[in-house]
């Protein structure tokens, strides 16, 4: 199972970004999949899990409004639109995949999740 984001970048305040996960030796429709990030110095942090069935949960209200979580089941990618980007949006962004349809209450938790990409980096000045 592999998971390659892409789509960072550097971007100016208010700007948007769209990141990409594509997934190989692994379906993206058939289970939980999920966005994460780590800012420099902190702790790698959900912001948003979607499950089989097309239900997407986000963390924290902060990013809900901004983020928006899509699947591309043709394409075996999984997006994350990301609109009025701030400083503080500034981190690495992680995909990840569970090895189950359901994603919990507890989708958060770092070891909940079976797969991870190397990350795309998201600047925002």
């Amino acid at each position: 199972v592999q998971l390659v984001e892409s789509g960072g970048g550097s971007v100016q305040a208010g700007g948007s970004l769209t990141l990409s996960c594509t997934a190989s030796g692994y379906s993206v429709s058939s289970a939980c999949m999920g966005w994460f990030r780590q800012a420099p110095g902190k702790e790698r942090e959900g912001i948003v899990s979607l499950n089989r069935a097309g239900v997407s949960t986000y963390r924290t209200d902060s990013v809900k409004g901004r983020f928006a979580i899509s699947r591309d089941n043709a394409n075996n990618t999984v997006y994350l639109q990301i609109n009025g980007l701030k400083p503080e949006d500034t981190a690495m962004y992680y995909c990840a995949a569970r090895d189950r349809e359901t994603c919990g209450a507890t989708w958060y938790a770092l070891s909940r999740w079976a797969y991870w990409g190397q990350g795309t980096q998201v600047t925002v000045s």
